[in-house]
C-alpha cells in the first residue's frame, strides 16, 4: 500500500472514530506488555511484583484487580486474567486520552499516549506540559515532552528513558523496536 493510501486511511479512521472515540490498537498493546512485562510463576500464572514505583502490581502493570481492590504481595492470577486485566484497565486509560485531548489523534499517536498515561496515570498527564502543547496542536513538540518524563522518585530511571524513547518513536510513527 502507497503512503498516500495509508495517510487518507488512518485520516478516514480519525473521521470515523472521531476525536473522542479512539482505542488503542495491536501496536500500542504490544508496547505496553514489552515495558511492563508479566512475572510468572512455575506454573506459567501471573505473580504479584513491585515495580519501580514499589507498588504492589500484578500482570502487565495492573495496581488493582478488576474489582477494584488492590493488588497485594504474594498473589497469582492466570494469564488469562493478566490478559483481560490489561483490556480492562486499557479501556479506563483510552478514556483519559479521548476525554483530556482536544485535537485529532493519528492511531500511532494515541497508542503513544495510551502507553504513557497507562504508566504515568491521568492526574500527571491533565497538568503536564506534554497536553498543554498537544492541544495547542504543536505535534512535532510532543516527543520531547514524552521523553522528559523519566524519573522514579525523582532519579532517572533507565528502563523509563527506554520506554519513552520507544513511546516518542511510535507518536512520531517510527519504529520504536529498535529502542
Amino acid at each position: 500500500m502507497s503512503i498516500g493510501v495509508v495517510k487518507k486511511l488512518l485520516k478516514l479512521e480519525i473521521m470515523e472514530h472521531g476525536v473522542n472515540n479512539m482505542e488503542i490498537s495491536q501496536e500500542g498493546i504490544t508496547l505496553i506488555k514489552h515495558y511492563e512485562g508479566c512475572p510468572k510463576d512455575n506454573l506459567g500464572n501471573a505473580v504479584s511484583y513491585r515495580c519501580a514505583a514499589n507498588k504492589a502490581t500484578i500482570g502487565f502493570g495492573s495496581l488493582k484487580l478488576i474489582d477494584g481492590s488492590p493488588v497485594q504481595d504474594n498473589m497469582s492470577i492466570t494469564m488469562q486474567e493478566a490478559e483481560e486485566l490489561l483490556a480492562h484497565e486499557l479501556k479506563e486509560y483510552e478514556g483519559y486520552i479521548n476525554s483530556m485531548v482536544t485535537v485529532p489523534l493519528k492511531q500511532n499517536e494515541m497508542d503513544a499516549l495510551v502507553s504513557w498515561v497507562f504508566n504515568l496515570g491521568p492526574n500527571n498527564l491533565k497538568n503536564s506540559t506534554l497536553l498543554r502543547v498537544l492541544n495547542e496542536g504543536k505535534y512535532h513538540e510532543v516527543p520531547e515532552q514524552i521523553k522528559r518524563w523519566n524519573k522514579v522518585n525523582g532519579v532517572v530511571n533507565e528502563g523509563l528513558v527506554k520506554r519513552r524513547k520507544s513511546e516518542a518513536l511510535l507518536f512520531e510513527c517510527k519504529d520504536w523496536t529498535c529502542v
